[in-house]
């Protein structure tokens, strides 16, 4: 008889996830506390091998059917210095949670999954049990409260499919969507406790006074009803063979925003856990055999690119770190494709 799997949390690598263990034959339950469609703060930018990933489990065809746009040019704007353009070295794709996490969860229920929607998980995680809950919320993060907020706008012209703005508290993407729209997203920083963003989210998100970004995004036509935030996030990398519960996704680690990577490493994450997951169903493997196997998959695929994605990152933090930084990228082609790749 084969064992079946239960997954605390309908995200990206949730959804997949059940998605993959469906094609397999295998009884799967997800639970989600929200509902579908709904936003999430997320970049909305598919890049590296999660493209890979979503091809192999036969989802790329569709999430293009869902207006995923091809993704092949970047902008960075950093005060004081000219603008940086140049090619993506892997098209990449760019598309709304809103529309991905729904047709996610329909694939899953069409291929027999049990969704239940609405459904907090209040038990233990034992044998079968996989956390994909998302975020694990952390207060402080190398000394910092850390959250995001994203906004989709139209009538908002592009320098590029993809435009990033280094700010001094942070930094935001500007990504193409499908039928006008434009994913606003920003990761920021402070020091005390977190501002007043349902009143205040605009001055984060938008710029400061004079800047290129606040100076285009005036004219653009926001979507309120997109806006969301989050609050508490932990950037800080960590190995899968240290929790006690096998996770997928964000409810592993959580990767640098500024990478673009994040959506990558939630595909990635769930096929990784297929094959290991399959064996302990049909009755192979143990859990631990499993969860250990998941493990140190996990840790071989995304070590190095953490460790890159936090270099990255604390050097956009640092203004001569940030401004060499960017002095290569501008001069050498080789030292961006390096970059791009050693983060993905």
């Amino acid at each position: 008889m084969t064992k079946p799997i239960r997954i605390v949390g309908g995200g990206l690598s949730g959804l997949t996830l059940g998605i993959g263990l469906r094609l397999r034959g295998i009884p799967t339950t997800i639970f989600e506390a929200g509902g579908y469609p709904r936003h999430r703060v997320c970049g909305e930018f598919i890049s590296g091998r999660g493209l890979a990933s979503l091809d192999r489990l036969g989802l790329l065809p569709g999430i293009v059917d869902q207006g995923a746009r091809s993704l092949t040019t970047s902008s960075f704007f950093s005060p004081g210095n000219p603008p940086i353009r140049n090619p993506l070295p892997q098209t990449a794709l760019g598309i709304s949670r809103f529309a991905l996490d729904d047709w996610l969860g329909q694939e899953f229920q069409r291929l027999g999954g049990d969704l239940r929607t609405g459904e907090r998980w209040h038990e233990d995680f034992s044998d079968g049990i996989v956390r994909a809950s998302g975020r694990r919320a952390e207060a402080k993060s190398d000394g910092w409260r850390w959250f995001g907020l994203k906004v989709h706008v139209t009538d908002l012209p592009l320098t590029a499919d993809l435009e990033m703005h280094l700010l001094p508290s942070g930094y935001v993407g500007l990504v193409r969507l499908a039928d006008g729209q434009v994913n606003v997203c920003g990761l920021f920083r402070s020091a005390t406790a977190i501002p007043d963003l349902a009143r205040r989210w605009r001055e984060w998100l938008f710029g400061s006074p004079g800047s290129e970004l606040q100076s285009r995004l005036a004219q653009a036509r926001v979507q309120e009803e997109s806006f969301c935030t989050v609050a508490g996030l932990s950037l800080s990398p960590r190995l899968a063979r240290d929790h006690p519960e096998m996770c997928v996704g964000d409810a592993l680690t959580m990767i640098p925003p500024l990478t673009g990577n994040g959506m990558s490493m939630a595909f990635e994450s769930a096929e990784l856990a297929l094959a290991p997951l399959e064996r302990f169903c049909h009755g192979d493997w143990s859990w631990p055999q499993a969860q250990r196997e998941i493990a140190d998959a996990s840790d071989a695929t995304f070590r190095r690119r953490l460790r890159w994605a936090r270099w990255v990152q604390s050097a956009q933090f640092c203004a001569p770190a940030r401004a060499t930084l960017l002095w290569l990228v501008a001069q050498s082609q080789p030292v961006w494709r390096g970059l791009f790749a050693q983060t993905r």
